[in-house]
């Protein structure tokens, strides 16, 4: 990279700590939550319910480390560990090492970051390792990568004979640096993540084979509500092909189980269209896109 494409080039850190809600230190979050809560009350009873341990074998062990999983606490006390272990470092980070633009995006033990300078990345990456081990964490090696991304990637790699620049996957979401169709401009593109959207129609076809003899239009309700539940979430712009494949394979999954509820069965794929267009919902874009979304407007 150089002159102009050094300056702007940017850098993407996927990062996810190795079983963080399992190695979390009751010590250290006792100690974080004493900056938050002055009720000693609250602290034993957080602190029992950190050791109160799990059930094996009819046998309950106590343990020094990590939170139920599951639970609904556990996020909770999760953000509250990572305000203290993290965000404050990565943001007296930002004012003192960075040397150029640093942009950091956590859920719970998840987090993307983008950096301006490779330089700044791999710094960043060394000394982040060396303060999770402090509090006996580490990052996830299989989950933990520095990609190429941005404006520039594409110029960048192509000159350097390395092909496409990498993608990432971030809350559901595969994330694709793409461009505009109208002016070009560099547009981050968001897809559902094919691995999940699979698991999710495995679980509506085990589902609707539990259900292959109830009413149609009870059938039909739930599914209405699994497809506008999907829809919700992953309705981002960009994302359409992927919503409208999920509607169909639902779709032909439903058909399958119909097929199968008798031998004589004549249902045929014109016939569930008819039911598909009274009970599954067409897919629509529900989400603005990020710069619309984050605009902030004041009223004059």
């Amino acid at each position: 990279m150089d002159g102009d494409h050094e300056e702007e080039s940017e850098l993407v850190l996927d990062a996810d700590i190795r079983d963080f809600f399992g190695t979390i230190s009751h010590e250290w979050m006792v100690k974080f939550l004493k900056h938050r809560i002055a009720d000693r009350r609250i602290l034993r009873l957080i602190q029992k319910w950190l050791r109160a341990g799990v059930s094996e074998d009819g046998e309950w062990s106590k343990t020094e480390v990590g939170t139920p999983q599951g639970s609904v606490i556990s996020p909770l006390l999760a953000n509250v560990y990572l305000h203290y272990v993290f965000d404050l470092w990565v943001q007296h980070w930002r004012k003192h090492r960075a040397t150029g633009e640093l942009i950091v995006v956590r859920y719970a033990d998840d987090s993307v970051l983008g950096f301006q300078h490779r330089g700044d990345a791999e710094c960043f990456l060394q000394e982040w390792k060396e303060r999770l081990q402090k509090f006996g964490l580490e990052l996830h090696p299989d989950k933990t990568r520095l990609i190429e991304f941005g404006r520039f990637a594409a110029v960048s790699r192509k000159k350097h004979g390395e092909g496409k620049p990498e993608t990432f996957n971030f809350l559901g979401f595969t994330h694709i640096g793409g461009q505009a169709r109208k002016n070009g401009k560099f547009l981050v593109l968001r897809k559902s993540i094919r691995k999940r959207l699979l698991a999710k129609l495995k679980q509506v076809k085990d589902e609707l084979r539990k259900r292959m003899h109830h009413p149609l239009a009870e059938v039909g309700k739930w599914l209405r509500s699994v497809i506008q539940g999907y829809f919700n979430y992953h309705a981002v712009p960009g994302n359409f092909v992927s919503l409208q494949r999920f509607r169909r394979e639902v779709s032909k999954r439903w058909l399958r189980v119909l097929q199968r509820r008798s031998q004589k069965s004549r249902m045929s794929w014109k016939h569930l269209t008819g039911f598909a267009e009274q009970w599954l919902p067409r897919p629509k874009i529900l989400h603005p896109y990020p710069y619309l979304r984050f605009d902030a407007k004041y009223l004059r």
